[in-house]
């Protein structure tokens, strides 16, 4: 590996068990940096480049970097990611990634499940902020929603409920029973209200996501110390917002570890998250394993803990509705693209024999 300085990454990330694990991955004339956000087939990267090139001998700097014109190994690079770089500052290597926000990529039509294909939101993240604004109505399958994908990323979800001091009820217990096993805060990054509650929570690489609107691109210049993002009012009739934040970008936190925020995200498809669901639903789980029946439906089966713990108030209907919701479209996803898996198999199968049969022709020709 090329001879530098790699403890200047580590207000990006970088770490001992990082350095283990990618050390035996670079060889001698590539270096780790990291991407910060991406732009088509370049990239901006923190690197630990040669003295002269450095910014500060605090940190790695910042410099965009090129992309291969054709190597799938570097194809679909995200804000989060670790890469390997040459001296000439191209991508030779996407390292492996250990956590990834993934979601059914948007085909662009009414239905986003349309398009069976998946979108790296964020990757190496280690704490996801699931936010949403307390001011207005709070859609709480949206959350289950959004702490679904959370979950099955690997990372910890922790829900913030935000512009506290614009809200007068904030219904904290309601979202509290919809995220079992997540922390629930409210805040205020204009005034400062929660604000160190929620900064105890952050460990490692943090990612913001959630609807437009929810503040995220505020609280992430309160967490941040400064203006780094732009901000932008919502729409007074029907609290919801525009896209202030037109790509995902990370920025180190003044206390250490890594802050990535995203766009707002209109539609949110679950791409294969089906422990990502047990984790967010993981009440009913828990009920499921206490019906009589082993393949109970929730329906009307006698015996069914599900059912009487709604009977009882002690799971909402609304709870149950949004399991079998978000259930049902993500094996209707998974059914789709084990389709479209064989289809491609099919595919490749089918030029295969279609180019033996034409070897076998003019080797045929030839012996005549």
């Amino acid at each position: 590996m090329a001879s530098v300085d790699l403890d200047l990454l580590v207000p990006y990330g970088w770490n001992a068990a990082l350095a283990a694990d990618y050390r035996p991955l670079l060889g001698d004339d590539l270096i780790p940096a990291r991407v910060i956000c991406m732009d088509r087939s370049e990239c901006d990267i923190a690197a630990p480049l040669p003295t002269a090139d450095y910014q500060s001998r605090l940190t790695a700097a910042v410099v965009r970097a090129r992309l291969p014109r054709s190597d799938s190994e570097v194809s679909g690079l995200c804000t989060g990611d670790w890469v390997a770089i040459d001296a000439a500052r191209t991508v030779r290597a996407l390292l492996p990634r250990r956590t990834a926000i993934v979601r059914a990529a948007v085909s662009g039509q009414p239905d986003a499940r349309a398009k069976s294909a998946d979108q790296v939101l964020a990757a190496n993240v280690d704490t996801v902020l699931v936010c949403t604004a307390g001011d207005g109505d709070v859609d709480l399958g949206r959350i289950e929603r959004l702490l679904a994908l959370a979950w099955e990323s690997g990372a910890q979800p922790t829900v913030v409920l935000t512009k506290a001091d614009l809200a007068h009820d904030i219904p904290i217990e309601h979202v509290r029973a919809a995220a079992p096993g997540v922390t629930v805060v409210a805040v205020s990054a204009t005034a400062g209200v929660g604000m160190d509650v929620l900064a105890s929570l952050l460990s490692g690489t943090v990612a913001l996501i959630g609807p437009s609107g929810a503040g995220k691109s505020t609280l992430a210049n309160a967490l941040l110390g400064a203006e780094v993002f732009a901000t932008n009012a919502v729409r007074e009739g029907d609290k919801r917002g525009r896209h202030t934040t037109v790509h995902r970008e990370l920025r180190p936190l003044p206390g250490g570890g890594t802050l990535i925020d995203t766009p707002g995200l209109r539609s949110v498809g679950l791409w294969d998250a089906a422990e990502g669901l047990g984790r967010t639903f993981s009440d009913i789980e828990s009920l499921s394993g206490q019906c009589r029946f082993t393949d109970c439906s929730h329906a009307s089966e006698p015996g069914c803990a599900v059912l009487a713990a709604i009977e009882s108030g002690a799971l909402p209907r609304r709870r149950l509705d949004s399991y079998r919701k978000l259930s049902r479209e993500n094996e209707w996803l998974a059914a789709r693209s084990d389709a479209r898996m064989r289809a491609e198999r099919a595919k490749v199968w089918k030029q295969i024999n279609k180019d033996q049969r034409r070897l076998y022709k003019e080797r045929g020709g030839r012996q005549r």
